[in-house]
């Protein structure tokens, strides 16, 4: 079998193993976001923060959600960085957003951050202010037994097939999932443009 052959046939495999009530549960979670009034603040770092931004767009454009990513933010997020080191970046920047309790955390990570391994530090400070102020946590992440899979109200596991391919399939579900959700009936509100433009009368 192909190397390419072999890929695609994880990628169904983990199609098929991806549980849909987990999808809705996150759904029913954003949808009360948007009702309550509150924001959507995605973080996610490496190809997971590039899959934050483009998500912003989808939630905002689609679904109406008021939509955040901090890692948009260059000058600000390099600056804290430099300054105050990297575990604190996303947690201080919530801090000055005045996270609340109607907003929520959407976390986009392979492992999900674990402070014993010191992976992904910065997420786990960020869910833990979530904790403090009562804001949702939903996440799409690669392992069970990270630290988003732990605390967050719902979230969607993408199941390990290979694990020698866990990041790339991580990272490469993140945006078939969330693209599942701004679709989602109940969280879509405005019309895509190519759908627009090919709609029958």
């Amino acid at each position: 079998m192909s190397y390419s052959a072999q890929h695609l046939k994880e990628t169904a495999e983990i199609v098929a193993k991806i549980n849909p009530a987990d999808c809705e549960n996150c759904v029913a979670v954003l949808r009360t976001v948007r009702e309550d009034g509150g924001r959507l603040f995605m973080l996610g770092v490496g190809g997971s923060a590039a899959n934050a931004s483009h998500a912003v767009n989808d939630f905002r454009k689609i679904t109406g959600i008021e939509t955040y990513a901090p890692t948009d933010n260059v000058s600000e997020l390099t600056a804290r960085t430099n300054d105050d080191g990297w575990a604190s970046v996303f947690v201080e920047w919530l801090r000055v957003s005045k996270l609340n309790s109607k907003d929520c955390l959407f976390i986009l990570s392979v492992g999900g951050g674990n402070l014993e391994k010191n992976v992904s530090p910065n997420l786990v400070a960020a869910m833990q202010l979530a904790k403090q102020v009562g804001a949702k946590i939903i996440g799409i992440v690669g392992k069970d037994g990270g630290y988003t899979a732990k605390v967050a109200d719902a979230s969607v596991i993408v199941p390990t097939v290979n694990p020698n391919n866990v990041t790339p399939h991580s990272e490469a579900f993140q945006a078939v999932v969330w693209h599942l959700f701004v679709s989602h009936p109940d969280l879509k509100v405005n019309q895509t443009k190519w759908e627009s433009v090919t709609a029958k009368p």
